[in-house]
């Protein structure tokens, strides 16, 4: 059994991980970085996102060690810190589609439902 303070801490880190996982910007993000690095400017081009939204995003996900970020010249580059965050990322757009599908099978029964009781 877990000690309460190492449970709590636990607990403390996986939220952090997932309040900087909370913002579909961040999200973007993390997608366009899957493949390769990427500095602010390219990731603003790329996902037309002013640059100080952009590495205002990055410096969240910096903190959170979700990213890592790499000095090149006059550039940072930034990568994914572990590809196991695309993966629970297109786990949960999986899980999204699912719960969106039965909300959609709900509707159209109660659709008929309704206009079989006209």
């Amino acid at each position: 059994m877990m000690n309460s303070n190492l449970e709590e801490e636990v607990c403390e880190l996986h939220s952090r991980l997932c309040e900087g996982l909370a913002d579909p910007r961040r999200i973007l993000i993390l997608y366009a970085l899957a493949d390769h690095a990427r500095n602010v400017t390219d990731l603003s081009e790329e996902l037309n996102i002013p640059q100080p939204t952009v590495s205002r995003h990055l410096k969240n996900l910096r903190e959170r060690g979700i990213v890592n970020s790499r000095r090149e010249a006059q550039s940072i580059y930034y990568t994914i810190a572990d590809p196991r965050i695309i993966e629970a990322l297109d786990l949960l757009r999986q899980v999204l589609a699912d719960m969106l599908e039965s909300q959609a099978s709900l509707a159209r029964s109660v659709t008929e439902i309704t206009h079989s009781q006209d």
